[in-house]
């Protein structure tokens, strides 16, 4: 029988990547972002598109090239129209494009803070583990121990010792998950059996719904180099 409460975690940046580029109003290099505005410029059946960004000292634009000189037929129709209706959809999956802005620019500043939605998607009585998929629809900055400690309310040694005896699970499993960003899709477990509070402070915390406890002591680690 699945003793198991599966819950989605889904992670949104609030502020996308801003890349550094060399601000002419400025006279030196500057964070540009993203303004959420498209760019076109049609030269027959050739198709320019660019994404545009904006200094944010002084507001000078710099536009990106999403394609240059590509022909129309080679252009998808679903791209073609949110480039025509500047889908806003569309422009800010664009924005988290790293690929792209690592190839126009050596820095690029990326925000750690995030929203989070939680749903329970399975809840079992008598459950006894905790599975958390996480969702990451666009490259975030946060990493996944500090995720698990800030939203479960624990310390990041913590969290490691649970690793360590094998009640806290990854898949992917690879040593230094821990510590690296969110990936999309990751889940993670941990064996909550011979917790007494699950049903109260940790459900609480894994779902988001309020928390029955009277008063709860929490430990925290100090912010660790990135």
């Amino acid at each position: 029988m699945c003793k198991t409460l599966r819950v989605r975690w889904t992670i949104t940046p609030r502020t996308a990547p801003q890349p550094w580029i060399a601000c002419g109003g400025c006279g030196g290099p500057r964070a540009f972002r993203a303004s959420g505005k498209i760019r076109l410029n049609a030269n027959g059946r050739k198709l320019d598109a660019w994404l545009i960004y904006k200094c944010m000292s002084c507001e000078r634009t710099w536009n990106r090239a999403i394609f240059e000189r590509r022909n129309l037929r080679d252009i998808d129709p679903m791209i073609l129209d949110a480039l025509q209706s500047n889908d806003p959809d569309w422009i800010r999956t664009e924005t988290f494009n790293l690929d792209a802005l690592r190839r126009k620019s050596q820095r690029i500043d990326e925000s750690a803070e995030f929203d989070i939605v939680k749903e329970v998607r399975h809840e079992p009585a008598g459950w006894t583990n905790l599975e958390i998929e996480l969702a990451a629809p666009f490259p975030t900055n946060a990493r996944l121990d500090r995720l698990l400690a800030g939203e479960l309310k624990m310390s990041r040694s913590r969290l490691q010792a649970l690793r360590n005896q094998a009640l806290c699970r990854t898949d992917p499993d690879r040593a230094d998950i821990m510590r690296r960003r969110i990936r999309n899709g990751t889940l993670v477990t941990i064996d909550l059996a011979v917790e007494a509070e699950r049903e109260q402070l940790w459900k609480a915390l894994a779902t988001g719904a309020p928390c029955n406890r009277r008063s709860t002591r929490h430990e925290h680690d100090d912010p660790a180099p990135s």
